[in-house]
């Protein structure tokens, strides 16, 4: 039997193989009619880890008997290219699998672009960060954008029932029974990858003892102990961290607090006080504002408390005020009126500051207009009086709309009509 894991032995050898991603392989899907006319395109293939982007590589590859060659854009040097180059040339055509695709330096990329320009290679990149984001626009630009999707729990028991059958690559020539709730700890815990769950299944085969029966036996238990910390992975600098992100803000801003907490509780895992601090004190003041003024001070002092504690009790002050902003009324209103005041600024609407607004603590504004005919609001006994304050060009201008989604703005919403009201009369 081979030595090489569970995961590697496995992976398949033709496209009807593979396991999942039948939004990209079933019949007529784009990468099914590609080998289907004998015709395969330069790619990228990216998605979470474990989804099966190397081995779909290596089946395509071996579905149309083209010779390939694995390569890693980060550990292997240019010299390794000018090899693959040479036995396309041997071979007439070659698939160039290069792992970690998004760190390929600008010397390789140069020396491939041609090649696969001519077709002499086919390059299927495999990466998990999104490649709008980490790859050069040239070799994007000459290759299909596929992204393969985490693993359903059944698409992974349909990968461990296969696993546990096959005598050549897998585990057939042992004999395991795997019960029901053991099989599904597999699936479950995997989180949709399946290289993690393959792994945890050998470590399951060859670390149980036979029973009297010659039968390796898998429960619950032993599953639970074989995929310890495999049921999350997390990593804080890709681009699912910032999914995970972007993902806790909107549930907070949905006013879901169930979805608040679960994503908080991925982040937590991943251990990323830092990004956790700074997004809750930017939806405080974001997403809540003026519905909720008390919001802002809340979350951070609640943040500085997590900082001061540290993990696992952080987790404690973080609940609090995620709950809370969840729940919140909220509120935009105040910075989307700063963005358009902004906008107004930047496409040169600024316009002159009126005469009596301007600083007239120097000698000799007077004589120069400034400040004259300025009425002093704390003279007059509402604190109010009318007059203007934007510059002549934007006085009708109206840049702050209330919204009426908390006690505190509802207030403010009730001055600012009054003082628009007088305004106007």
């Amino acid at each position: 039997m081979s030595q090489q894991p569970l995961a590697f032995r496995m992976r398949p050898s033709n496209i009807e193989e593979i396991i999942g991603q039948s939004h990209l392989v079933a019949e007529g899907k784009t990468i099914h009619r590609m080998i289907k006319a004998n015709r395969l395109a330069s790619m990228i293939l990216f998605g979470p880890p474990g989804t099966g982007k190397t081995s779909m590589a290596t089946a395509l590859a071996k579905s149309l008997q083209i010779p390939h060659k694995t390569l890693n854009a980060v550990t292997d040097k240019k010299k390794d290219m000018e090899i693959a180059v040479e036995e396309a040339k041997m071979h007439g055509q070659l698939v160039l699998i290069l792992d970690e695709v998004h760190r390929l330096d600008k010397a390789k990329q140069d020396f491939l672009l041609p090649h696969l320009e001519s077709n002499r290679l086919t390059l299927i990149g495999c990466t998990t960060s999104n490649p709008y984001h980490s790859i050069n626009p040239a070799i994007r630009s000459r290759c299909h954008l596929f992204e393969l999707h985490r693993l359903s729990s059944d698409d992974i028991k349909e990968a461990i029932h296969r696993a546990i059958q096959d005598e050549n690559k897998g585990l057939g020539h042992l004999n395991i029974q795997i019960e029901d709730d053991a099989l599904e700890h597999f699936a479950q815990s995997a989180n949709g990858d399946l290289r993690a769950a393959l792994n945890g299944l050998e470590l399951a085969a060859f670390s149980t003892p036979e029973n009297s029966e010659g039968v390796i036996h898998i429960t619950l238990e032993v599953a639970e102990e074989c995929m310890q910390k495999k049921s999350f992975s997390h990593d804080k600098g890709g681009d699912a961290h910032y999914d995970v992100l972007s993902a806790f803000q909107k549930s907070i801003r949905g006013s879901d607090v169930n979805a608040s907490l679960h994503y908080l509780g991925r982040l937590i895992e991943a251990g990323d006080l830092d990004s956790i601090a700074r997004r809750l004190v930017v939806i405080a003041y974001e997403d809540i504002g003026l519905a909720n003024p008390q919001a802002g001070p809340r979350a951070l002092a609640a943040v500085e408390a997590a900082e001061r504690i540290g993990f696992p009790e952080a987790r404690i002050p973080l609940a609090v005020t995620v709950a809370e902003l969840a729940l919140s009324p909220k509120s935009n209103s105040a910075y989307k009126a700063l963005d358009a005041a902004l906008s107004d600024i930047r496409n040169g609407k600024s316009g002159e500051v009126p005469a009596h607004l301007k600083d007239a603590h120097y000698k000799g504004a007077e004589s120069l207009g400034r400040g004259i005919g300025y009425k002093y609001p704390h003279n007059y006994e509402s604190g109010w009086v009318d007059q203007q304050y934007l510059p002549d060009t934007l006085q009708t201008r109206n840049y702050y709309e209330p919204k009426r989604t908390g006690k505190f703005e509802q207030a403010l919403e009730q001055v600012y009509s009054k003082i628009k009201k007088q305004k106007s009369t």
